[in-house]
């Protein structure tokens, strides 16, 4: 016998290894004699008829074959044993003897990192493994006729009549929000409901409106007659909230803002605000109405017919602290610059057709002709006199949005003038410090900008 071995890769190729200046060659042929999933490779020599069969089976062969794992190393096959596809098979001439280790494509990824992994896996016998695999396909292809994807599904996800059936059981309540709302309104409408209760129900509600659909739906269960009964009562608190209520309801709200104004709103809100009435009402009171009029300028219209500019400036003048008066310029201010915005828009010539529309309602506001009539020119002035930066920046904006009609009456208010002036000195002193410390274009140095646009107005 020759000294030397064979090698054979089993898989689809055989290979030639010179030993000794003879060659043995490896054919693999499929045997008669084994499945169709086995393959039998046959060794033949120049010497001999010898032929080794070597067995590789699949996972599909049904056969109970002991199945040899390789490894690096080269192992003994013995006769009645197996090896798994890719795997390298060489005789032993020497021995002869069947040999078999790891194939070349194997060994490319047999790292250590691949050896640890499976000396730490537990190990299976290759009945028990073939046993498995043969158990996942039967269950699989029963569940794939038995079974719709529909049907698939509904196995998974419970109905939501179902669910609600067992949190009853729970005692929780699955509602929406509509749900929850005619609740809280058929509790406020109760006669049993305490006044406590009420201003509870009437925080829940002013929380739930600030979602668009939710203030909708609101007016569409009868609820904003509700708030505006609320606006009508005689405790304060209930006033409050009423009005806080809606003023949510309908910023940024179309819908709500022209079903509030059919409904009477604006007059009850003005009602309330020339009547005497605490602090904090006023305040809410005053959000529901800048809330109203915001880019609504068939409510502003209406607002100003309805003397709202006189009850304002009545407001105005009684109040002390400045909290009321810097609020009511704002809404002012708001007002002149929506109208500005929308006339400068309007020079646009693509603008579509709902734009000019509202160029056209704008058009009929005539907010700055009385401002001037009431009295605003000499009044908005008095909120320079506070101590207050942001009363003080609010105060010379508006003066700014009111010039065009006002410049006349500026120019012959000396104590405007002189007020300018000292505010100026006052706050380049400001600036002055700040840039010592490094902070440029700091809020002091955009109060003397608006002060300078002022002064050379009035010039």
């Amino acid at each position: 016998m020759f000294a030397g071995t064979v090698g054979v890769f089993v898989g689809f190729k055989a290979r030639e290894e010179t030993f000794k200046g003879q060659f043995c060659t490896c054919q693999p042929i499929v045997s008669e004699k084994q499945s169709e999933s086995a393959l039998t490779v046959v060794e033949n020599t120049e010497e001999g008829d010898e032929e080794e069969e070597v067995t590789v089976v699949d996972d599909n062969d049904e056969e109970d074959l002991e199945v040899v794992q390789p490894t690096e190393q080269w192992q003994t096959l013995k006769p009645d044993q197996a090896v798994p596809p890719g795997s390298h098979v060489r005789l032993n001439l020497q021995t002869g003897e069947r040999e078999v280790r790891l194939g070349e494509e194997q060994l490319k990824y047999w790292t250590q990192e691949h050896r640890e992994k499976e000396e730490t896996q537990s190990s299976f016998s290759p009945d028990e493994l073939k046993r498995a695999m043969k158990k996942i396909k039967e269950d699989l292809s029963l569940s794939g006729k038995d079974t719709s994807p529909q049907e698939s599904v509904t196995s998974k996800y419970r109905p939501l009549e179902e669910l609600k059936k067992d949190m009853a059981q729970l005692d929780i309540l699955v509602e929406t929000d509509v749900q929850i709302m005619r609740r809280l309104l058929d509790q406020f409408n109760s006669s049993n409901s305490t006044t406590e209760q009420r201003l509870g129900i009437l925080l829940e509600l002013e929380y739930m409106v600030h979602q668009v659909d939710n203030a909708q739906n609101l007016c569409s269960m009868g609820g904003l007659q509700v708030v505006l009964e609320g606006l009508n009562s005689s405790d304060f608190r209930l006033q409050e909230n009423s009005a806080f209520v809606l003023g949510s309801a309908v910023s940024s709200n179309p819908v709500v803002q022209v079903k509030a104004v059919e409904s009477g709103a604006l007059q009850t809100l003005l009602t309330t605000l020339a009547t005497v009435q605490p602090l904090s009402v006023k305040k809410k009171v005053l959000f529901a109405v800048a809330s109203l009029l915001r880019h609504f300028p068939y409510a502003q219209h209406h607002f100003l017919s309805h003397g709202g500019l006189q009850v304002l400036s009545e407001l105005f003048r009684a109040d002390g602290g400045g909290v009321l008066r810097t609020r009511i310029v704002t809404m002012l201010y708001d007002m002149i610059s929506e109208k500005e915005l929308i006339s400068q828009a309007g020079l646009d010539s693509v603008l579509d057709a709902s734009h000019e529309e509202r160029v056209r309602q704008y058009s009929k506001v005539s907010l700055q002709g009385h401002l001037l009539e009431k009295g605003w020119c000499s009044l908005v002035p008095q909120l320079l006199e506070s101590t207050e930066h942001d009363y003080r920046e609010k105060g010379l904006r508006a003066l700014l949005a009111m010039a065009p009609v006002c410049l006349d009456q500026y120019r012959s208010d000396s104590a405007l003038l002189d007020s300018l002036l000292s505010l100026k000195d006052q706050y380049q002193e400001m600036v002055q410090s700040e840039m010592i410390l490094g902070e440029e274009n700091s809020y002091f140095a955009e109060i003397v900008e608006l002060i300078d646009v002022l002064q050379v107005k009035m010039k």
